[in-house]
């Protein structure tokens, strides 16, 4: 099953804040809000959502195919991409920006104030998939991440016009985007991914309910944080998925991407929804224990152990012919 991952690519600038930001917020100020954080630790990593994905999938051995912008800067992060098991032929090089910049800051209680500079992923909206379909054979499923606006819109609209399933992923540009525009992303997905406030304005823009949702898309992938997933389906009750237990908990970027990863692998293999969940739980915990979103590492056997203790034998059973980490 080849699948191309559309997106943000992008360096992670991460701080770590020691305090609580809800301790310097006055509510009675909140109209001119003018506040600087010290912060202890910055970590540069490598990062951007379709990039995160990609490096996830590569960590279970699935090979993905990465499409998006980039700066002349990107060589040293193609490199390491490739390493992983991701294609990164179809990535565009940008002749006049750098690669995009996400600068994110966490307190203490894991809440986050962050920042994101486009750059070079405004130049994605010039990408057609076509050229990438026709280099490897087809495509099976596109996901369609967080992206320059236009990009997104244009990867949908090429989807549905070719016939190509694809999995929307609107996340952060939720916000930036009209209801017009959500409408046209997620009408006809494959899958639809959002975390539970995401679900609540998808809703609100799209004017659409929970049940309209379900009636224009084919799986509605939900997560919930240290709850785990929901996944719905038109007509069907929905099916909840625990997740696995952490360690301890460091640097929450990139879990969302981690957990679809995952499940897009399990997809791919072609798991049942509830198994693609499981997986999708099991690598979301690895990225929470690490600090940046492409700083775990999978071995297979202690991966397919911590899968058996979350889920039982008989659901590691059902993973272990697919599981091809590079590292045993």
């Amino acid at each position: 099953m080849r699948i191309a991952v559309t997106g943000s690519i992008a360096t992670d600038h991460l701080m770590t804040f020691p305090g609580r930001f809800t301790d310097q917020l006055l509510p009675d100020q909140l109209d001119r809000v003018s506040l600087s954080f010290l912060v202890d630790e910055l970590d540069i990593r490598r990062g951007g959502i379709a990039a995160n994905i990609c490096f996830g999938m590569g960590s279970l051995g699935k090979e993905s195919i990465l499409v998006g912008s980039v700066g002349d800067d990107f060589a040293d992060y193609r490199s390491w991409l490739e390493r992983h098991a991701v294609d990164t032929a179809s990535v565009h090089v940008s002749e006049i920006h750098h690669t995009a910049r996400f600068l994110c800051t966490t307190d203490q209680d894991q809440n986050q104030i962050a920042t994101f500079y486009a750059g070079a992923m405004s130049e994605a909206r010039s990408i057609e998939l076509r050229p990438v379909a026709d280099r490897v054979g087809g495509l099976d499923l596109v996901v369609v991440s967080p992206n320059d606006p236009e990009a997104m819109l244009r990867h949908t609209d090429e989807c549905r016009g070719r016939g190509v399933p694809f999995a929307a992923d609107p996340s952060q540009q939720l916000a930036r985007m009209d209801g017009a525009d959500v409408r046209r992303l997620i009408d006809g997905a494959a899958y639809l991914f959002s975390n539970e406030y995401e679900k609540a304005l998808a809703e609100e823009k799209t004017g659409w309910s929970g049940e309209e949702i379900l009636s224009r898309v084919g799986v509605r992938v939900t997560t919930l944080g240290a709850k785990g997933v929901v996944i719905d389906r038109k007509g069907e009750e929905g099916v909840h998925v625990p997740c696995v237990q952490v360690d301890s908990v460091v640097d929450p970027t990139g879990v969302g991407d981690a957990f679809r990863a995952g499940f897009l692998s399990a997809t791919a293999w072609d798991l049942p929804l509830e198994r693609a969940a499981q997986v999708g739980n099991a690598i979301a915990a690895h990225a929470l224990e690490a600090a940046g979103p492409q700083e775990y590492t999978l071995g297979r056997r202690a991966f397919l152990d911590r899968f058996a203790a979350a889920y039982g034998a008989d659901a590691a059973a059902d993973i272990e012919p697919h599981v091809a980490c590079p590292t045993p």
